[in-house]
């Protein structure tokens, strides 16, 4: 399966959909890392929430990010102590990263241009959503490639010919 997702879809079919339903890992790989909520029963909640709960069901968790999170989303963190205290929960930065790669269990990938924000993968109204577009795919070779990518720059295979490592503020390597 590959399918083109736009806007409302996004979040739709998987945010709310795929996301929970990981049970080994979910890696998240964004630019732009803003607060962002999602829809859960009839309440909405800090996507935190849904990490912290998988993090809790023993899901491991990568998320890789450009720049630091805005206040909203660190101010939220602190309320998640599974986030903080777990080995399973891991986080990288890397001021060139600017993909936007979603991996779930190695065998679901969304590869778009939606941020790791309310208006990109959140539950924002549609009248103030962003204009994005993605392929979600089970199709093995796209979900391999896009893992090989994140994985390395992740791991940190590409920080010692970066050309910002002066000036990265967390090295990975």
């Amino acid at each position: 399966m590959i399918e083109l997702l736009n806007n409302e879809a996004i979040y739709q079919k998987f945010v709310q959909n795929e996301i929970a339903k990981s049970e080994k890992y979910l890696w998240v790989g964004t630019a732009d890392i803003k607060d962002l909520y999602v829809q859960r029963g009839k309440r909405f909640a800090p996507f935190l929430a849904v990490l912290s709960d998988l993090v809790k069901r023993g899901v491991e968790v990568r998320l890789l990010h450009a720049k630091e999170p805005g206040p909203r989303f660190r101010r939220d963190f602190d309320r998640y102590p599974a986030l903080i205290e777990s080995e399973r929960f891991e986080r990288a930065l890397c001021p060139r990263v600017h993909f936007k790669i979603l991996i779930v269990d190695g065998k679901l990938a969304f590869i778009g241009s939606a941020n790791l924000t309310g208006a990109g993968l959140g539950a924002k109204h549609r009248d103030k959503r962003n204009f994005e577009s993605g392929i979600l795919t089970d199709e093995p070779r796209l979900v391999r490639e896009a893992m090989e990518q994140f994985d390395s720059v992740f791991m940190g295979a590409r920080c010692a010919a970066c050309r910002l490592r002066r000036i990265c503020p967390d090295p990975i390597a």
